[in-house]
């Protein structure tokens, strides 16, 4: 028989599976409420649409096949025979300029600096209605080498202080063009976000004399619980403190932290475990919007043993509400853990 401890206990423990959790996540330094009490289970988060035809090639699309003129010259092409794969080529409609200096200036409280750098559209294939998940890998291994080329190439423009790669795959991503594509930026400033998180990084090395990200992977490994898919070379897990309903992360094992850092065998484990995350995205929520993103120091900074890059994924699930605006506290109406049995569960075909 329970005693009135034991008996108490249990009371407890239900309570407390039905109550809001709060919980930290260290990389970014930010609280996230897990909406235990009003949850929805993953399955929940699959998205019923009509499916909207997409032909093979579009005569209005300027990233097909045979549109090559429509776009600016490129500066990387991966393909053989004379047809390509892969074309890079410079935004038309960039977000900053390729022309001008890096100018910074200060006008009593106002800060000001020049728009300039470098924004750049990877093609990721001549087929209109192809998708990533849907690739085979080695296309994969192939868009992450173009990633790589390019990450590497921005950095050598002296303007260019911090380098995003991303890609936004539907509407509800911010993409305006369908067709595969991811895109990479050069600014002349460093990002909030990516700010935070260097000194959130070096702050844990300076007091723990560990990178936090590695950490981080050896923690979730060893629970087990959160884990995605993990290959020799990399591991992709929902974090403990996901921000956003199935929020992904894909780190390295190998304690790097710039992405520029990636070797081809690597390139090629990390094709097959991002193919496959975004396949099991693509099927179990019958392919939802998302944006991915990789989060890199700067080729300058490989020898730092602080900090680690790593892809984050955001399937476009839920929308921030005042609380999470006003508080700068998100708001998570899943459960990591419950999140991750469910990927773990979706075939990847």
């Amino acid at each position: 028989m329970l005693g009135a401890e034991g008996l108490w206990r249990r009371i407890y423990a239900k309570i407390y599976l039905i109550m809001p959790e709060l919980r930290l996540n260290l990389i970014a330094n930010e609280w996230v409420v897990i909406a235990t009490e009003r949850a929805k289970k993953p399955a929940d988060f699959k998205q019923w649409r009509e499916k909207k035809y997409q032909p093979e090639y579009s005569d209005t699309c300027p990233f097909c096949a045979g549109n090559e003129a429509k776009t600016p010259s490129e500066v990387l092409r991966i393909g053989s025979d004379g047809s390509w794969k892969i074309r890079v080529i410079p935004n038309k409609l960039s977000v900053v300029s390729p022309e001008g200096e890096h100018i910074r200036e200060h006008d009593g409280l106002r800060r000001r600096a020049s728009g300039v750098g470098r924004h750049e559209i990877i093609v990721e294939s001549p087929v209109h209605n192809a998708h990533s998940p849907l690739l085979p890998v080695e296309d994969v291994a192939d868009i992450i080498s173009a990633y790589r080329n390019r990450f590497i190439d921005l950095y050598k423009d002296t303007r260019v202080e911090h380098v995003i790669v991303f890609k936004n795959h539907g509407e509800g991503s911010g993409t305006t063009i369908q067709h595969p594509h991811s895109q990479i930026v050069g600014t002349p400033v460093i990002p909030v976000q990516m700010r935070d998180r260097v000194e959130e990084a070096a702050r844990y090395y300076n007091t723990e004399g560990k990178c936090l990200m590695c950490a981080t992977i050896e923690d979730e490994l060893k629970d087990g619980r959160r884990i995605i898919l993990s290959t020799d070379k990399f591991v992709s897990f929902i974090p403990y403190a996901a921000f956003s309903p199935f929020h992904t992360w894909i780190f390295p094992k190998r304690h790097m932290a710039t992405f520029s850092d990636i070797d081809d065998s690597e390139m090629q484990d990390l094709a097959l475990v991002l193919k496959a995350t975004l396949l099991k995205l693509y099927h179990g929520l019958d392919n939802p919007d998302f944006n991915y993103v990789i989060r890199s120091e700067e080729p300058d900074r490989c020898r730092s043993k602080q900090f680690h890059w790593y892809i984050s994924i955001v399937p476009r699930l839920s929308q921030a509400s005042g609380f999470a605006l006003g508080s700068g506290m998100y708001i998570n109406p899943s459960i990591p853990e419950e999140v991750a049995d469910f990927m773990r569960s979706v075939k990847e075909y």
